[in-house]
């Protein structure tokens, strides 16, 4: 595997004609441009940041529409991880992020636990505090009432209305997209993330109901 250097010249353009396109007939003429400009770098940019956040992957291209009434074929948007770390590049540049995306119930009943608990629930708005400090946006799918026996004066009920939990930095197209310097922004969020990753990992973990 060959050093990151960036992603392509035409991985901005392939996602813009993918929008435009997103058709098998479109793919087929592009694939060369997505393997060289979008998942070739995206493997290298994991590789070389696995030393210090372990192994990564690549997610792959085609959605799953057996339960979507979105038939559109493929993703508009490359996503690599190294949970619990993911990096994205699109047509709308590049995105960095560290937290948990979507948690499932036994997650959930753990986190709101923890949240509940004053030491722990600060701690984490603490995290947070510092995490925005460090340029990153709070983000994280949330109910639109509160959780079903939670005090309506709860002085964490925002941090409690969360199902999913992370912090992340985009950046619109540029040429540092197209250099190595890409790498060094992955890795300065996901280091400014790791406060809350960690916070996560301590309290949450992952799910241990079986997949169906």
């Amino acid at each position: 595997m060959s050093a990151f250097t960036g992603f392509g010249d035409g991985a901005v353009e392939f996602y813009d004609g993918l929008l435009a396109d997103n058709s098998k007939a479109y793919w087929t003429d592009n694939r060369a441009i997505y393997e060289g400009d979008v998942r070739g770098p995206m493997l290298a940019l994991l590789a070389d940041l696995e030393p210090e956040f372990g192994e990564g992957k690549v997610f792959r291209p085609y959605r799953d529409v057996r339960f979507s009434a979105d038939k559109t074929p493929y993703k508009t948007h490359c996503g690599g991880y190294a949970p619990p770390f993911y990096v994205e590049v699109s047509s709308e540049g590049m995105l960095a992020a560290g937290g948990y995306y979507a948690m499932a119930p036994d997650q959930l009943g753990r986190y709101r636990t923890a949240v509940d608990d004053e030491r722990r629930g600060e701690d984490l708005r603490a995290r947070l505090a510092a995490a925005l400090d460090d340029g990153l946006t709070v983000s994280g799918a949330t109910l639109k009432t509160r959780p079903r026996g939670t005090d309506p004066h709860h002085p964490r009920l925002d941090l409690l209305r969360h199902t999913g939990l992370y912090v992340s930095r985009r950046w619109p197209p540029d040429d540092v997209l197209h250099g190595p310097r890409a790498r060094d922004r992955v890795r300065k969020v996901w280091r400014a993330a790791r406060p809350v990753t960690e916070w996560m990992a301590d309290h949450v973990g992952p799910s241990e109901q079986p997949r169906r």
